[in-house]
């Protein structure tokens, strides 16, 4: 069994300051493998494969110009194609380019994503003279069936032996998975997460996929070899996934593709489990689990319930339309649910009261002090 690492509310449930991250996007660049699944163009809404420098420029100096005071450490990211699959005068020129900020003291680190197959020491000798933070790896499975399937050219091995070196040369280490390939299943899907799991990411990212125009996958859907997963069933399994890696200290960064008009139905996405709020219906769900286990276990009952939750969690704590105070109301027999925000809880604490009695799903059950 998967060890479990010791967890705290500040460490991991609480975001700390976010980074300010400048995207460049290099669509489909350095891929010698077309996957079923890919169309970056669509994705990323980028045509061009690899931005000149005055490109590369213009877009870091734009951002630039939105950046708050409020906002963390400009991080300069590569992102949308196999950075270190590139031609290595262009790795070099990219980094050159986004260094140039970093030493003028207007941003502080690069990252990138790329392929398992293409992290070779060689490779990673390129970036030592440039402050490279995060290194993210597309593994998308552990399943060496489902990645045959899925046409990614690459083994669960290579992303084993990537995600060691990766973590060997300093740097911070990411993973991307993704749920409904071909040849997935339940089984599959979680032993993909154990395995990531094990390889001690800092962070990972979960996209359900979905058919974009222009994929081989889109070809396969319309020739009905190929369906994708419901959105039901896709929230639950990205569900699932995101309490294994909480409870093993991963911080789950992104659950879904960032929405954008070229994903929306009408343009980008023929089928599939896209939603613009994947996330956030995901916590949804994980909101409503736990507070029906506070109130089971809890014996809650009463005509009204109080329930405390951080105030940025509202929103995903109602659900849907208030789809969860609808259930909770029908399931326990409140006439009303009142949400009290409350700072001092973790993201995704909460705490029930009810005719003086206070659970919080961590064993504490105790009578309001009427002192």
């Amino acid at each position: 069994m998967l060890p479990k690492k010791p967890s705290t509310c500040s460490e991991s449930t609480e975001k700390s300051e976010k980074p300010f991250i400048i995207p460049i996007f290099i669509p489909h660049a350095g891929c010698a493998h077309r996957c079923a699944f890919c169309n970056q163009t669509t994705i990323t809404g980028t045509t061009a494969p690899i931005p000149s420098d005055t490109d590369t420029r213009s877009r870091i100096e734009e951002f630039l110009s939105y950046k708050t005071a409020d906002r963390g450490n400009v991080e300069i990211a590569f992102y949308g194609g196999n950075f270190l699959g590139l031609p290595p005068h262009d790795i070099l020129r990219l980094l050159s380019e986004a260094q140039r900020y970093i030493d003028d003291g207007n941003a502080s680190t690069i990252r990138f994503s790329t392929r398992p197959d293409t992290i070779t020491r060689q490779r990673l000798d390129l970036l030592k003279n440039f402050s490279v933070s995060v290194i993210e790896i597309g593994a998308q499975s552990m399943s060496d069936e489902v990645l045959k399937l899925s046409l990614r050219g690459h083994t669960a091995e290579d992303t084993r032996k990537a995600a060691e070196l990766v973590k060997q040369s300093g740097y911070r280490l990411g993973l991307q998975m993704m749920i409904g390939l071909p040849g997935d299943n339940q089984e599959r899907i979680m032993d993909s997460g154990a395995q990531i799991a094990r390889l001690g990411p800092e962070f990972v990212r979960i996209y359900p996929t979905v058919v974009i125009k222009g994929s081989l996958l889109a070809k396969w859907y319309a020739q009905g070899t190929y369906q994708p997963l419901p959105l039901k069933d896709a929230i639950s399994c990205v569900r699932h996934l995101y309490l294994l890696f909480r409870d093993h200290h991963i911080t789950v960064i992104r659950m879904g593709l960032q929405a954008s008009a070229d994903l929306e139905p009408e343009a980008g996405i023929v089928a599939g489990p896209y939603h613009p709020a994947f996330g956030h219906l995901v916590m949804s769900e994980i909101f409503l689990d736990k507070t029906i286990a506070i109130m089971v276990s809890a014996n809650i009952t009463g005509k009204e319930a109080a329930v405390r939750v951080h105030p940025n969690s509202i929103s995903q704590f109602r659900g849907e339309k208030n789809g969860n105070i609808d259930i909770l109301r029908n399931m326990f027999g409140y006439a009303a649910i009142r949400i009290i925000p409350d700072a001092s809880l973790c993201r995704e604490d909460v705490t029930i009261q009810t005719e003086g009695r206070i659970s919080d799903g961590k064993g504490n059950s105790y009578d309001q002090c009427q002192c």
